[in-house]
Formats: structure tokens, sequence, C-alpha cells
């Protein structure tokens, strides 16, 4: 490790983590949260394709880390049919509700301090609140997934997930930590605290004694009414009907026709040639077209195979940052070509989160599910026990920009799940958490596998760069004295550690079939406390 450098940098963990490996013949699940992973894990054991246990894996994570995704997200999903060697986008992202009005979020001069810096809306009406709802499109997203590609009924696949509902999560250090982080916002609203701080602090599992549980109190019975009801019921039905009422009781403007109205988009993927990979990228108003600029600059650079060269992380480096220029400048569902503010600084830790499953057959999907902000709204609907999302927050509060706030439009995101194949068969499927660092990571990866020939583990234990868009670029003080001088001569940087908080350089999660030995292999953020990639052999 790099000893400390002078002046006011805090560099203090100095850790060298290790994360192994799954390795199987058969199918594997690479999740955020490793139970929720084995949860997918089973659905494959049992004979469930990519798409089950894709599906069972991403409601599980409702119930074992809600305050990242769950039934009140949003999400994009990336599916590879072997058959067909195609892939196929489900877009279920943000919209916002019909009856928005900018004039209903006014500015108050000052600049918020949650995930961007957007200029300050009275009573952040924006960033946490029944006004800060975007429609949650993540039911419909794994409800379209599922009867178009799976095999399985969505009771099946929901069953894992009720039954972690049920048992509650364990109140081990991880989840104190995350509580006592968003405290002070999860202490806003009534529902909300009775659920996170029961006795209105954070729990706490005392030293020695077995973990206690906190209970998700309405969401087990929402499930079992998907389960029972189908997934259209979180739309159109006795569901929709309670998340209508308990938004209205606290003032918010989501409608039952917000609701009806939503439907999962099948989107063409954004596919690009790079070095004899195929990449198919979510396209619109994701990383993705952001991605296939960096590697469309980066297709003349001469990488050399095995571990990446100071001069592959300059590339990388001067990439990215254009990349960022253009996209913070232009993209949103509007038209105007403006320049903003740096309108999407990250600040808060690591929210969303990422999977990926490869089953036998070589079918793949990568899934990026969010809540936008950890907590999302931080409001929990009393009725349902549903998180609902802050996807508002999205948007700029400011009118005539592209991604400017309206009724019923798409905003911007970071997400960015990527499927490659080469010479036709599945070779991976990956994507990460962590906002406006996520794209990078993904993009370093990538290229660490395409251009530098690094076998998973090989990749994902090598330490990266952030270069997403703010006035410096963060740099992994693990690496060579060497890379680090290359960069310092080039840009300014910053150096970041990687730690388990804040998520530094996003969180990353992989799955790969190995086109030479047809083995199967997946590999999780090694800094993730909760992560793993779990094979169908192993449960």
């Amino acid at each position: 490790m790099a000893s400390n450098p002078p002046g006011n940098a805090h560099l203090v963990q100095n850790w060298v983590v290790r994360k192994p490996l799954a390795r199987s013949r058969g199918g594997i699940v690479a999740a955020q949260n490793r139970i929720a992973a084995q949860a997918g894990a089973r659905i494959l054991a049992g004979g469930g394709n990519a798409v089950d246990a894709a599906v069972a894996t991403g409601f599980a994570l409702a119930a074992c880390e809600p305050w990242n995704s769950g039934l009140g997200g949003i999400g994009f999903m990336l599916v590879y049919v072997a058959a067909e060697d195609r892939v196929y986008v489900l877009d279920f992202g943000p919209k916002s509700p019909g009856a928005v009005d900018l004039a209903d979020y006014p500015l108050t001069g000052g600049t918020t301090t949650d995930l961007f810096t957007w200029p300050a809306v009275k009573d952040d009406r924006n960033v946490h609140g029944p006004w800060s709802f975007a429609i949650p499109g993540h039911v419909d997203g794994l409800g379209t997934a599922l009867a178009r590609f799976g095999t399985r009924d969505l009771a099946s696949v929901l069953a894992p997930a009720i039954e972690l509902a049920e048992q509650g999560i364990a109140v081990d250090w991880y989840l104190t930590l995350k509580i006592a982080t968003a405290a002070r916002d999860l202490t806003r609203y009534e529902s909300t605290r009775r659920v996170w701080l029961p006795d209105g602090l954070p729990p706490v599992t005392a030293a020695g004694a077995e973990l206690a549980r906190l209970k998700l109190t309405g969401l087990a019975q929402t499930m079992r009414t998907l389960a029972s009801n189908g997934h259209r019921d979180f739309y159109e039905g006795e569901i929709a009907r309670s998340i209508v009422a308990d938004t209205r009781r606290m003032g918010g403007i989501l409608s039952a026709d917000d609701l009806a109205g939503f439907r999962t988009r099948f989107l063409e993927p954004l596919e690009i040639d790079y070095r004899g990979a195929r990449l198919a990228l979510a396209p619109g108003l994701t990383a993705g077209p952001s991605m296939a600029r960096v590697l469309h600059d980066l297709v003349d650079h001469k990488f050399i195979k095995g571990p990446p060269t100071a001069d592959s992380f300059v590339a990388w480096a001067q990439a990215l940052r254009a990349a960022y220029s253009d996209r913070l400048a232009t993209m949103g569902e509007g038209t105007v070509d403006v320049t903003p503010i740096e309108a999407a600084e990250a600040r808060s830790p690591s929210c969303t989160t990422h999977l990926n499953v490869i089953d036998r057959d070589g079918n793949m999907v990568a899934l990026t599910q969010t809540l936008l902000s950890v907590f999302g709204s931080r409001v929990v609907l009393p009725e349902t026990g549903v998180l609902m999302n802050n996807g508002i927050n999205w948007f700029d509060p400011r009118p005539g920009l592209p991604n400017s706030l309206g009724p019923g439009k798409r905003a911007l995101t970071n997400m960015c799940p990527v499927i490659a194949r080469r010479n036709g068969k599945p070779w991976f499927a990956i994507g990460a958490s962590g906002g406006r660092k996520i794209m990078p990571a993904v993009m370093q990866l990538s290229s660490m596998m395409v251009d530098h020939g690094l076998d998973l583990d090989k990749a994902f234990h090598q330490p990266r760069i952030d270069a997403s868009g703010g006035d410096f670029v963060g740099v992994d003080p693990r690496l060579p004295a060497g890379v680090r001088k290359a960069l310092a001569a080039r840009f300014p940087v910053k150096l970041t550690e990687l730690v388990v908080y804040p998520t530094n350089f996003a969180c990353p999660s992989a799955v790969l079939k190995d086109p030479v030995t047809g083995n199967y292999f997946g590999a999780t953020d090694v800094l993730s406390p909760w992560s793993g990639a779990v094979s169908e052999e192993e449960v």
C-alpha cells in the first residue's frame, strides 16, 4: 500500500481483501447480497432458467437489501437468449407522475446535499417524501420478464422473497451502519420510523448475542398478494389502491392512472463490436450511450495483455472525462442543448443494486434495480410496507434543460448493465451500483477482460480509478507509483481508498462463461460485506 500523502488526506484503512469466485459447470448468480443470490441459485438448481433466477433474486433483494431496491423502485434488465443469440432490453426506469408541475418544486437559492448538486427545492420535496415518488416500475419489469422469458410462475419465484420477508433482516453491524447513516432522514416519517428505528434509534445486536431480526412490516403480505393475484395487482388491483390511498393521505400526487398506465418497454440494445467482442448495452437514458462513446474513443488505443499499464489508465481517464462532459451537457428527454452546472456530482454512499445470472444453457441476465437514494424517498407506505423511490430527484428542477422535470417524463439515469458475447457465444454479464461511478467501473472491468485478457478473478481484484465527471480523477492508492504519477501528470487527481463505506469505486458484479473450458464463474465487489456469487451446485 502507498504511504499517506502529505496534507489533509485521510488514508487509514490500508486493507488487502480478497473475495472468492464462484466456480461451476452449471449456473451462477452474482449479487450484492449473498442471501438473495442463494435464492436465485436454488431456482437454477430446481431447473429454472436465468430469468427465473434473476426475478427471484430481484424480489429477494426487497427483503434482504431493501434500502437499495425493492417493490417501490425501478430498473433496467438485459436478457440474453442463447438459442437466438439475441439480447433484449427491458426498460422499467423512472417516469414522473402525470400531475407533476415544475411550479410545485420552487427553488430556494441553495444547493441540495443529497445525491446530486441540483439547486435546492423548497422542503427538499424532490429528495424525500411523497412528492419525490416516480412511478415504481420494478414489479412490472420483473413480472414482464418472467412472463416473456421465464419457465416458472410468479408464485414460485416469489416464495423465497416471502420467506425472507417473514423472517426479517438479521441485525448485524452492516445493517446498523446503513440505518445509522440514514437515521436523520428516516425519522421524518412515522411509518418509516416504526420499521427502521423501532426504539427511536438504529437497531443493534448486543455483542455475543444471537442476531436480532428487523421485521419489514407489511411487505410479506404484499408479496403474497402479488403471488396470488399476479404482478399487475401492483398497478391495477388491491395493492395499487393501497399505494394511491397512502400517497394521497401523505399529500403526494402519484395517481391510480399513473400506476395503471405504466408498462415496461422493450428496447433494442445498443450493440458495439469492440476488439472481437460484441457488447450489448442499455440504450437511451442510461449510461450505455456514454460507455459506447468511451469504447469508440479507445478502439485505436494499443493495449498490452496482462495487468493494465499506466498508459491504459491514462487512456481510460481521458475517454471517461470526455464522455461525462458531453453526457452532463446534452443528455435528457428534453431537446435543449445547453451546458448545466455539475448536475450529478455524487455525494451519497452507494445506492442501487446489481445482479447477474448465467444458466447451464448460456442464457444470461444483467439487472440493475434501484430506489435512487439510499432508502429512496425515506417513505414506507403504511398499508403495504413498500419503501418508495425518490426518482423525481433524477430530474433537474430548473426549466428548459434536457433533463428538466416535467409531467410523464423519463429521467436520465446512471445504470449500465452490459452483456458480452464472443463469436456468437455467451461470455460475460456485468454491471454495478454506485451512481455516477457505475459506468467507469463497468467500462474498466470490461476493458481488463477484453483488452488485457484478465480473468474474472484478476479483473475484480485489480485496483481502479474513477473518472465520472467531478473535478478530480479518483485514484486507488494501491495502484503502482508509476500509474499514479502518470495520471497526476495529465489530470487533477485525488487518492481515494477502497473502503466498505462509502463506496468510492462503485460496487460491481459479473458472471462469465470461459469460452475455452466451458466453466462458469461469478464475482462480486471485494469490499461489499454482503455480496456474493453462488452456483447452483452450492445450494
